[in-house]
């Protein structure tokens, strides 16, 4: 599994796992960590000070902000409708569908096997709980929880 050649990796990135990820067409911030068997998709971005770990899908259209934590195995989605073929059975192209973005904010945590449904907002600060499938919005500093997620408790204490 390469990283390509196109990757933007900024000062001080750890790849503790060279091959064993896979990063192609993606911006990666300056000081982030990236564990072993990560995907990280053309035209995303991840920010400073990440900390992606290890079993981790990061599609194109996700746009993670600075110092934000990612667990084992989170899963980002940018299709609420996929298909492989369209109706007259022909293979789907980039032509054949549009992303989805997702934004997660400055300081976020996301927990461990969580999936983030794309076209939406994790806020600044914010927590989801392992486990959670994100189908809405988060506000900043919520805390979130469930299947699917909802707001638990504040991160603020």
């Amino acid at each position: 599994m390469p990283i390509d050649e196109r990757v933007v990796l900024g000062k001080d990135v750890a790849i503790y796992h060279r091959d064993l990820v896979n990063l192609y067409g993606c911006r990666i911030g300056d000081g982030t960590k990236i564990g072993a068997f990560v995907e990280i998709q053309k035209n995303a971005v991840v920010g400073a000070r990440c900390k992606i770990s290890s079993h981790t899908f990061i599609c194109e259209g996700v746009e993670i902000e600075d110092e934000v934590f990612i667990g084992h195995g989170v899963v980002f989605t940018n299709d609420l409708y996929p298909r492989a073929t369209n109706p007259d059975g022909s293979m789907q192209t980039d032509a054949d569908w549009s992303v989805l973005t997702t934004r997660v904010g400055r300081g976020a945590s996301i927990g461990s096997h969580a999936t983030i449904l794309p076209n939406l907002r994790i806020g600044e600060g914010a927590m989801v709980g392992a486990g959670a499938v994100v189908t809405r919005d988060v506000p900043a500093y919520a805390i979130v929880a469930g299947v699917p997620a909802k707001v638990v408790g504040d991160a603020r204490g």
